[in-house]
């Protein structure tokens, strides 16, 4: 009789321990990951109950369709380690890292190209002079060495550990050692996981195959729609003009320009054309601007472009103020209300009022500024927002906004847009926007713009008060080889002529940036329809070393270039484009070390040999910015014109080939001004350089039938004999 109790509760026991080993290894060693591959090598991932606000949500953009055309790749990671758990309302992720693989990414860092062993936190923000995480595209998104790249989809500010943390339960744990004894104890131990905390009961994640990183970073733009196509105006030469200038004297600059055969193609209007700004009206103030639509008609005929400084902080002096009142949050922005641009309407009201005042007069494009962060002047995290978003997804989000809905404005008016934005984050490649900022440090300058490559975003380089010559013209050279070729003299006036002992360099470089204008074209082609960054890190390119090694010992990098490209940051060179490695100098340098990667490169400027896969030290002058070409580069060019040509305009090239090897380049064309490129009207033409009876001989491919071709007559120019 006492037995069958006794063998009833061993049954209930056993069932119960049964139902342990089921449900509790989730909360143990994580809940499952739900993968779908939704393109080829591109898996979407979601766990828990993700925030229905999100990233691409904020960005609406459509996955580009060369996405479908790639090929199938592995996954690239083994899945049983990717582990997800929900604690106290918040996601937990971890994703594995081997010993020899380093980490790019996580957003537009100023100071870092390395990310493995940081600790983040991804928050819009300005940049602070320190790489913490807050930056002005906080972007989800890493790439490893290895070959693959991960994104998670969260408006929510991410807590990263790259690489940081070691777990007691860790399958590959770091060697213990003794401080006392042990000579190689490190205070840092290595860890094998990037652990994130969002603060969210769910995530959605995306991972990217290569098989190289420049594949997964590939994929990840194509995701967004692919990079931006700028219109080609948009890569030519832009002055921004003191704050109070008028009509006039943006006129007068404009002519200054003309006379003095300095290339220009759109004009940047800061706070002063506005009624009032800080907050704005975003109406034109008469004194300074009485005709605007006159003003910009005009400067349309000397062929300048006018884009407009703005911030989205509503006057109660504007005209829409009363009807966009109910659409803004609960705090203000210097005395302004502030949009709830996650709103259709708050979003139809504001720029319905740019598009009749601004754009429907010819208006090209805007500086969009302050929406990036600096907590004592932008929203606190505990304003509320009418769509009932919290202000931390309004945050993470409030640069895709503004980009997305002024660019759909443009396109409505089949009008492409160049511009400038001080925030954005995932999801906005494909918007035609540079980011920028008020920091001032030239070094700085180039460790953004590469890492810009790595977050899917575009930065600008920006010249503006100088304190000698040398330091001008240093800053000039890069912003030549950059996405956007800028002077912003908003508060020093200066003209690139300002120190007359360097104008005719000056005036070579701004030529140049011209001449060069097929070249950058067609690589921001490629950018769109590829997903290839424009502008990126030496660890993206062929035969330059990724993989991460300790070296303890000196190493002769002269016999061994490779050991300083993966044991140290390279920050002071990148790729420009397929072929060029742009190599800048610093005010008070007259040399410096250039790793080149594997196979022969060579002078920009001369063609000849520069190196084979070596380190070298060059002692350029001040003339030039070292630029280096690799072997079988092709270059097109053209004359060096004061503006871009217009719509429909042809334009002979030159084509220069470097180097040894045969060759092929494609070249893009399309009106350059349209959006008619989206519905197909564009062209590729193939240039070939081949070897035939010991001469290198070229060929460019013959203009399709009613497709563009703005291109005339074509020249050859082998640099190296």
């Amino acid at each position: 009789m006492i037995q069958e109790p006794l063998n009833a509760m061993r049954h209930l026991n056993l069932t119960l321990s049964t139902l342990f080993l089921i449900f509790i290894p989730s909360l143990l060693f994580g809940q499952i990951i739900t993968w779908k591959e939704i393109h080829p090598g591109v898996w979407k991932g979601t766990a828990g109950k993700p925030d229905a606000y999100d990233l691409l949500k904020a960005a609406e953009t459509s996955a580009s369709p060369a996405l479908a055309k790639l090929s199938k790749q592995e996954f690239p990671l083994d899945k049983s380690a990717i582990v997800f758990q929900v604690n106290n309302g918040k996601s937990y992720l971890r994703l594995p890292l081997q010993r020899n693989e380093q980490l790019y990414g996580f957003g537009l860092n100023f100071q870092t190209i390395h990310q493995r062993g940081r600790i983040m936190q991804l928050h819009a923000d300005h940049y602070g002079k320190s790489d913490n995480g807050r930056t002005h595209a906080p972007v989800p998104f890493y790439v490893s060495s290895l070959g693959y790249g991960v994104f998670v989809n969260s408006a929510k500010y991410i807590d990263v550990y790259a690489g940081s943390g070691v777990r007691k339960d860790s399958k590959n744990p770091p060697k213990v050692m003794d401080r006392n004894t042990d000579k190689n104890w490190e205070a840092h131990p290595y860890s094998d996981a990037v652990e994130m905390l969002i603060p969210a009961e769910g995530i959605e994640i995306y991972v990217f195959a290569g098989p190289k990183p420049v594949n997964a970073i590939e994929r990840f733009n194509l995701l967004s729609g692919g990079g931006s196509l700028p219109p080609r105006w948009g890569l030519g030469f832009t002055q921004r003009v003191h704050r109070l200038y008028t009509a006039d004297q943006v006129k007068q600059e404009a002519k200054a320009f003309q006379e003095k055969g300095y290339p220009l193609d759109f004009i940047g209007l800061e706070p002063g054309w506005q009624t009032k700004s800080y907050p704005c009206t975003f109406e034109w103030d008469r004194s300074r601007f009485p005709d605007p639509a006159g003003f910009v008609k005009d400067m349309d005929q000397m062929g300048v472009k006018i884009n407009l400084w703005t911030n989205p902080y509503v006057s109660p002096d504007a005209s829409i103020y009363k009807a966009i009142a109910p659409y803004t949050g609960s705090h203000t922005v210097w005395n302004g209300i502030v949009p709830d641009l996650s709103m259709p309407q708050a979003r139809k009201i504001l720029f319905d009022q740019f598009e009749k005042e601004h754009v429907k007069i010819g208006v090209s494009g805007y500086k969009i500024d302050e929406v990036d962060g600096f907590d004592s002047y932008l929203w606190p995290d505990v304003a509320t927002f009418p769509s009932g978003r919290s202000s931390e997804q309004i945050r993470q989000t409030y640069g895709l906004l503004v980009q997305k809905h002024s660019f759909e404005m443009f396109r409505r008016n089949n009008m492409r847009t160049y511009g400038l934005v001080r925030a954005s984050n995932a999801g906005g490649a494909s918007f035609p926007y540079v980011i920028y900022n008020d920091n001032y440090s030239h070094e700085d300058f180039i460790t953004a713009l590469i890492n810009s490559g790595y977050a899917g975003v575009l930065w600008t380089p920006e010249v503006r008060a100088s304190k000698t010559a040398e330091e001008w013209l240093r800053r000039f050279q890069t912003v030549c080889f950059s996405p956007m070729a800028m002077i912003n003299a908003w508060s020093s006036s200066m003209q690139p002529w300002t120190f007359p002992e360097v104008a005719p360099q000056i005036k070579a470089l701004a030529e140049l940036r011209m001449r060069m204008m097929p070249y950058w074209y067609s690589e921001f082609a490629k950018y769109h329809y590829n997903g290839t960054p424009p502008f990126r890190g030496m660890n993206l390119e062929e035969g330059f070393g990724i993989n991460m090694k300790k070296e303890k010992t000196p190493t002769n990098l002269e016999e061994n270039p490779y050991e300083e490209a993966v044991t140290r940051e390279v920050k002071d060179q990148y790729m420009a484009g397929e072929y060029l490695l742009v190599a800048p100098l610093f005010t008070g340098q007259t040399s410096r070390k250039v790793i080149l990667p594997k196979g022969k490169w060579y002078d920009f400027y001369t063609g000849k040999l520069a190196g084979d896969g070596e380190v070298i030290t060059i002692t350029p002058g001040m003339d030039q910015i070292p630029v280096f070409v690799k072997d079988g580069g092709i270059i097109p060019m053209m004359p060096a014109l004061l503006h871009a040509p217009r719509s429909g305009a042809k334009t002979d090239i030159e084509i220069r080939h470097y180097g040894e090897k045969n060759a092929s380049y494609n070249l893009y064309d399309d009106d350059g001004e349209t959006f008619a490129y989206e519905k197909g009207v564009f062209s590729w033409r193939t240039i070939k350089v081949e070897r035939q009876g010991g001469q290198l001989k070229g060929s460019i491919s013959a203009a399709e039938n009613g497709k563009p071709n703005t291109i005339g007559n074509v020249t050859w120019r082998f640099m190296t004999e």
